[in-house]
């Protein structure tokens, strides 16, 4: 029998957040006449209110508003609740509004610490640091009104008792950003308050085309399983969980039409991983080749039950480092490879170079077979099913950034194509580049795209992403690469190793405890006790400084040759020093323990 709705499983948007000396309280402001919320402030518990406490001190408690309620962490004494204090509206999903988290706030419900002891309260203070770090997150998104963890396709095949549950119960875990720090609230049956929210991005544009109006959106998922930064989290896990998987919808309406098409990238599924070390390019270890297999064949398996035939188009160097990878790729999918299952290796950089992108026109001919007969998604004016897409495409290069966005941005323009021919809107040979409107709007959506899924794993914007801006490389964009990888090498060394912890926090990768946590910590000896990168560059610049005063001065008094040469033998010695000690100058994850 079907259930109507009931308003209470219908989202705040809207809220007030008073902070009490002992209590949060969170009031709906929308006009809903649900309970508030009552947080302690000294364990964290949760309980419901009617209404909001009348002031017993003097003082007038601070009023916040908040547009939604992330979740709350549990650490060592304290809880953490995490709101939403600002938002963007970024577009509609289906017609419901989309919104962007602009500012993420952390509100501690710490009080407890005060009578804990003093490691507990130092291990309490680095672990609310990394909070800190939390609220920087990019790219979050949501929505009050439908499930935007679920591409077209599977929100349209939901049941009608399932479309009645409250949006987190609905909601793909694996997309689902603040998955675990809901686990309070569902244990509480707080669904009023449970927002569901991914990190990814969300772009759109509309434009026209003679007289019909076409809207266009690009959507990506950031999976939760193996999340993290660039260099920090590689290949896969053993369960088959990969690194940097994220899901790419690209989304049409027009003239009452909706079509959907989709495909996935995500690095490439075996146990390896890069050692940051200082230098530029770490190189790749290959773990336990024996298992890859095994891992490869649970990763396909997931892919194949989610999504249906899968193409692997592996973009990665046939020479070098990452020929050892690409070669180890090949080897581990051979015994699974069948009609649902295909790999395909194009040696981008070797093809295209790094300006002659277009030749990626010889990869689309080895792949249009499978983008035919695999289809897309598509609903009539009458909301009714015509197509539906079987099979994905699977792209990877070594970061699944640059290289990937530029193939995955042809592919969705040659999609896009597709469905405008079969719509009537264009002819059999009619493409997007001969009509300018379109096509600008359209290389900047993916350009976009590429930037936003490039910075959460990276830091940086993408490399090469004047291509999928302008449709040419640029001497500005070969600049703008130039400085992009000097700061990825800074990031990723320097920066990436605190970030990391704090992404494992808010995943529950790592669940923090007393038994866990408060073995006493290990004093630092010998070069660990005082390195500092920020010093050694100061004594090699400074170094480097002395070296050339001297030697501007070495026709006046050959002494100054020997100064120089003094001042950059120190010079190299210490950047030697520096590298091959790496490792301890390095920004390394502290959370290193294993994982739940």
């Amino acid at each position: 029998m079907m259930v109507k709705a009931l308003p209470s499983q219908k989202l705040y948007t809207r809220m007030r957040l008073w902070e009490f000396p002992d209590q949060y309280i969170v009031e709906p402001t929308d006009g809903s006449s649900g309970s508030c919320l009552a947080v302690s402030r000294v364990n964290g518990s949760m309980t419901l209110v009617d209404e909001v406490p009348r002031f017993t001190t003097p003082r007038v408690p601070k009023i916040q508003t908040v547009f939604g309620v992330i979740g709350m962490l549990k650490l060592l004494a304290g809880s953490y609740l995490l709101v939403i204090t600002e938002r963007e509206s970024v577009g509609t999903y289906l017609g419901h509004p989309i919104f962007k988290v602009l500012t993420l706030k952390v509100f501690p419900c710490d009080h407890s610490l005060k009578n804990s002891p003093e490691e507990q309260k130092r291990m309490e203070s680095e672990f609310s640091n990394l909070l800190k770090v939390a609220e920087k997150t990019t790219g979050l998104y949501f929505s009050y009104d439908v499930n935007i963890t679920l591409r077209v396709q599977r929100l349209n095949e939901l049941g009608d008792e399932s479309k009645l549950l409250p949006l987190w119960r609905q909601a793909e875990p694996r997309f689902l950003w603040n998955n675990y720090m809901l686990e309070v609230f569902i244990d509480n049956k707080l669904d009023p308050y449970m927002l569901p929210v991914i990190q990814g991005s969300f772009q759109s544009f509309q434009s026209a085309i003679g007289l019909d109006i076409i809207d266009v959106t690009l959507i990506a998922r950031r999976c939760t399983r193996r999340t993290g930064t660039r260099l920090w989290r590689r290949g896969a896990d053993s369960d088959g969980y990969v690194a940097n998987f994220v899901e790419s919808e690209q989304i049409i309406q027009l003239k009452g039409f909706i079509a959907s098409f989709v495909q996935v990238r995500g690095s490439m599924p075996f146990l390896w991983e890069q050692i940051v070390d200082l230098t530029y390019k770490p190189k790749f270890d290959i773990l336990r080749p024996e298992e890859a297999p095994r891992v490869a064949e649970r990763h396909f398996l997931d892919l194949r039950k989610k999504y249906g035939n899968v193409l692997a188009v592996d973009l990665v160097n046939t020479h070098g480092g990452e020929g050892r990878l690409t070669e180890q790729f090949a080897t581990s999918v051979q015994d699974i490879l069948n009609d649902d299952v295909r790999y395909l290796h194009f040696d981008f950089h070797h093809i295209c170079g790094h300006v002659h992108f277009e030749r990626l026109s010889i990869l689309y001919e080895q792949i249009e077979d499978f983008l035919i007969k695999n289809r897309y998604y598509l609903l009539n004016e009458k909301g009714e099913k015509v197509e539906a897409q079987v099979g994905i495409v699977r792209t990877n290069c070594v970061d699944c950034l640059d290289r990937t966005n530029v193939t995955q941005s042809m592919i969705g323009r040659k999609m896009l194509e597709f469905q405008l021919q079969r719509l009537g809107v264009f002819d059999a040979e009619e493409t997007i580049s001969a009509h300018p409107n379109i096509d600008d709007c359209f290389k900047i959506l993916w350009a976009n795209h590429g930037d936003d899924i490039s910075i959460q794993y990276s830091g940086t914007p993408a490399l090469k992403g004047d291509f999928v801006r302008f449709g040419k490389r640029t001497l500005q964009g070969i600049l703008k690469d130039g400085w992009n990888a000097l700061m990825r090498y800074y990031l990723n060394n320097f920066v990436d190793g605190t970030k990391q912890d704090s992404i494992d926090l808010l995943q529950g990768h790592y669940i923090v405890s007393v038994s866990r946590d408060m073995a006493p910590t290990i004093p630092k000896r010998g070069i660990e006790a005082i390195a500092s990168l920020p010093l050694a560059l100061a004594l090699i610049t400074t170094g480097l400084f002395f070296t050339m005063v001297s030697l501007t001065r070495v026709r006046n008094d050959l002494w100054q040759l020997l100064f120089s040469i003094l001042w950059g033998g120190l010079s190299i010695g210490i950047a030697i020093f520096v590298r091959a000690n790496g490792r301890v100058f390095c920004n390394r994850p502290r959370l290193h323990k294993p994982p739940r």
